[in-house]
Parts: C-alpha cells; sequence; structure tokens
C-alpha cells in the first residue's frame, strides 16, 4: 500500500507509522495539525521520539531536509512545544 507520508521528506516507514498511530494518515492531516501537535501527540502516545521528529516534520511540510531548519525556527519550535506542554495539551 502507498503511503503518502512517507513521500515527504525526513519521514520514513517508522515516524509515518508514529503519526497513523495518531490519526494523522496523510498530508492533509499533517497540515492541519502542525509539526509542534503531531509530535506532541507521538510523544503522549508513548514513542520514544527525539525532537529530531519535531525537525523532521517541520522539514517535510517546508519540503527541506530537517537540519536545513534555522536554528531560530528550531528555537520557535521548542518554544512553542513548551508553550503547548504548559498548558496541558
Amino acid at each position: 500500500m502507498h503511503d503518502e507520508l512517507q513521500d515527504l521528506k525526513n519521514l520514513g516507514k517508522t515516524s509515518a507509522q508514529w503519526l497513523h498511530a495518531v490519526g494523522i494518515h496523510n498530508v492533509s492531516d499533517l497540515r492541519r495539525h502542525g509539526s509542534v501537535c503531531a509530535y506532541q501527540a507521538v510523544k503522549s502516545r508513548g514513542f520514544h521520539a527525539s525532537k529530531v521528529l519535531l525537525y523532521a516534520i517541520e522539514g517535510a511540510l517546508l519540503n527541506v531536509h530537517w537540519s536545513q531548519l534555522s536554528p531560530s525556527l528550531k528555537e520557535a519550535l521548542n518554544r512553542q512545544l513548551d508553550d503547548f506542554s504548559a498548558r496541558g495539551n
């Protein structure tokens, strides 16, 4: 079966499986959730994902390799993640 998520930069079989497990099945779902929400959903499901997954998802949405994200964008993502976690989401 074709997996649309695996067609995106940075996302492989494991990350796609994790995203499917939290109800994200295609690019539209991923865009709707956004990188921070998607990452937090994966983490809250108990998967041992590192921050690289957060950057990989953002890079996938921007169609760039995660290592090419600017330090300021990574910092902004981390702040959003902290705010998201502080709200108890």
